[in-house]
């Protein structure tokens, strides 16, 4: 670990004005943005007593190696920066916002020709608008499944609405009325766009006004004595207040706020919303963070809303009020932000008294309830990573903490579409973001070594190369952006290959000629589970029921896994690709597609006429080539020879 003292700057270099700092490692990696409303006053308190600071804190300080920062204008663009390098950066000891699941939103798909509606989780897409989030997700599955019945509109996918369009005949959706089936041509484009659009605007708000107007159009109806539309308009009517009572009224009608509540300790803080719509509880959602420096609730708060808000605009995202449980010192300038990105004016405020003041009680359970469980899940979990981590170190002899392993397999079949796997783990934890696969051709294809040989090779002349190309950490007050990290320039503590003394003496002999001599190498055996170091005679052997080999059989697992999912996906490719080679009119750019529509040669081969020519650029005469093609293979294969597979004797 570093010592603060050797990258302390001096108090006169330090300015007094606003700005945003970065503290990063020895490889330059960012590891934690600040902002500071006197930079020199916020810095001086990392370095004047590192026994006072949090254990997060702490840690951070001791693993940086360099500190630098940039002045701005004001509190507002101080703001604005920092929110831009966490997502730029994604530091790991900064405050992150993150829970272990997805929320499910209903989103209706308003950039498309026909709208679809549907349950989508994920990153948000363009020209789509989202309601939500909801939890469970059952809930919004059948709160879905009931506005089809008063707005009917298409909620299949791509593949199912094409293959309606050709044949003619909806799907049982559109023969249910659950689907206006614009497939077939039951409706038109832009009617059914403003069917969508009614659907937008009721999970909008405006639940009350379509449940007036069924009402009078009902009531007409029955003095009209057209009793069958009646009853229907009286169904309808029925469905949209079972929506409606799905979410419990808390707040008047017009009311459109997010409410956030914060139960914290000394190291960790737990935050739950409400999202209410319409004066009613659409959703909730929570978090469970890390807390790195010793912020006071109205900071803590301050970073909270940058993260939950920084990405979103529009009316939809940002509510026309954000209840908090206390206010931070610049909440104009952050009722102003937010102002800015809903276009209209956000009332940043903490409720008193009355309901929503109640409404806030009620979430503050949540997030007391959330941090007690959250801490009864994670006690086991984290000590027994911990101590695995702790016991794998010792037992291999390495100096230094084991904070990033990186794992490496290599898969093929008889030395034939050979592919190899890159898996990461942080902190004990799988970081998937930086998994990697490699293709392996020519020579380093011809046998374990000289594969493993070749991706260890690819992998750290990148992070040779991209150290060069990362910007060194300057202190200073003003200068031009560093670039960002590159992917492959923060080495790990410990490489891990799948196999023993060949395939480690491969992987030493790749570190050692790119001159890389601080990166530890270790093989894991799969016949009796034998660490090999480089140049041991024996291996070390793990306690069978020790966590540190646990460990180290679920890194390398997940780097065959990993392996083993490439390799058929290449395998699956080029198998369909040597069945079509051979097939007269057929180009690369038809058997592409073919390649992407069906996915698998099982498939394609399983495919008629009428799925063949859904493919662009597969008119009838070819689907009929194509299909005269699979026979022949068919046959061929049938005329095989069967062979025993253990004497090589063909059979009868």
């Amino acid at each position: 670990m570093a010592d603060p003292n050797s990258y302390r700057p001096a108090p006169g270099e330090i300015p007094t004005r606003p700005g945003v700092y970065r503290f990063r490692d020895q490889h330059g990696r960012v590891i934690y943005v600040g902002k500071a409303k006197n930079l020199r006053s916020r810095l001086s308190s990392y370095f004047a007593n590192p026994a006072g600071l949090t254990p997060k804190t702490h840690a951070m300080v001791h693993t940086a190696a360099s500190v630098e920062w940039t002045v701005v204008g004001s509190e507002l663009e101080a703001l604005q920066l920092e929110f831009t390098w966490i997502k730029e950066y994604n530091p790991r000891f900064n405050i992150v916002f993150r829970d272990d699941k997805s929320y499910p939103y209903l989103a209706v798909t308003m950039g498309e020709k026909y709208p679809r509606a549907q349950v989508m989780r994920g990153e948000r897409r363009k020209d789509t608008k989202y309601f939500g989030p909801f939890y469970p997700a059952k809930a919004i599955r059948e709160t879905l499944d009931t506005l089809l019945r008063v707005f009917p509109v298409r909620t299949c996918s791509a593949g199912v609405f094409r293959r309606a369009e050709a044949s003619g005949r909806p799907c049982l959706l559109g023969y249910i009325d659950k689907c206006s089936a614009p497939c077939v041509g039951r409706i038109s484009p832009e009617d059914h766009r403003e069917l969508a659009a009614e659907l937008c605007r009721f999970m909008g708000g405006e639940g009350t006004r379509f449940i007036r107007e069924l009402e009078k159009q009902m009531a007409a109806a029955a003095a009209e004595m057209e009793y069958e539309q009646a009853a229907r308009l009286r169904d309808d009517i029925a469905a949209l207040r079972r929506v409606f009572e799905r979410n419990a009224v808390v707040l008047a009608e017009n009311t459109d706020a997010d409410v956030f509540a914060v139960h914290e300790d000394e190291l960790e803080a737990a935050v739950q919303v409400f999202y209410v719509r319409g004066g009613r509880i659409r959703g909730q959602r929570g978090w469970v963070v890390e807390k790195v420096e010793d912020f006071t609730q109205a900071e803590f708060i301050e970073h909270m809303l940058l993260q939950v808000y920084g990405e979103a605009q529009g009316d939809d995202k940002v509510p026309r009020e954000v209840l908090i449980p206390t206010l931070p010192e610049n909440h104009e300038h952050l009722a102003s932000w937010l102002s800015g990105l809903r276009g209209s004016a956000v009332d940043v405020r903490v409720p008193v008294r009355g309901e929503k003041a109640a409404l806030m009680d009620t979430v503050r359970e949540n997030a007391e309830q959330a941090l007690r469980l959250h801490k009864s899940r994670r006690a086991g979990d984290l000590s027994v990573r911990s101590a695995a981590l702790q016991e794998l170190q010792e037992a291999l002899g390495i100096p230094v903490p084991l904070l990033r392993i990186e794992c490496y397999d290599v898969s093929h079949v008889q030395g034939t579409n050979v592919v190899a796997s890159m898996v990461v783990v942080e902190d004990g934890l799988p970081k998937k973001s930086d998994y990697r696969k490699f293709s392996i051709t020519g020579d380093a294809a011809r046998d374990d070594t000289a594969s493993m040989y070749d991706v260890i090779t690819r992998r750290f002349r990148r992070y040779l190369e991209d150290q060069e190309h990362t910007a060194p950490a300057i202190s200073g007050e003003i200068g031009e952006e560093t670039k960002a990290t590159r992917r492959f320039a923060y080495p790990p503590a410990l490489v891990v290959v799948d196999g023993g003394p060949p395939q480690v003496a491969a992987a030493m002999r790749a570190l050692g000629d790119l001159g890389i001599d601080d990166v530890y190498v270790v093989g894991l055996a799969k016949r009796l589970e034998e660490v090999w170091l480089p140049d041991d005679e024996f291996p070390v052997i793990l306690p069978r029921a020790s966590d540190a080999l646990y460990l180290m059989q679920r890194i390398r697992d997940e780097a065959h896994r990993f392996a083993i999912t490439f390799h058929r996906k290449k395998r699956s490719a080029s198998m369909i690709s040597s069945v079509l080679d051979d097939i007269a009119g057929l180009g690369p750019a038809k058997r592409t597609a073919l390649l992407k529509h069906f996915g698998s040669l099982k498939k394609l081969k399983a495919a008629g006429a009428e799925d063949l020519v859904q493919v662009p650029g597969i008119g009838t005469a070819m689907a009929a080539v194509l299909l005269d093609a699979f026979a022949a293979d068919a046959a061929d294969t049938d005329r095989a020879p069967a062979i025993n597979m253990t004497t090589g004797e063909v059979l009868d």
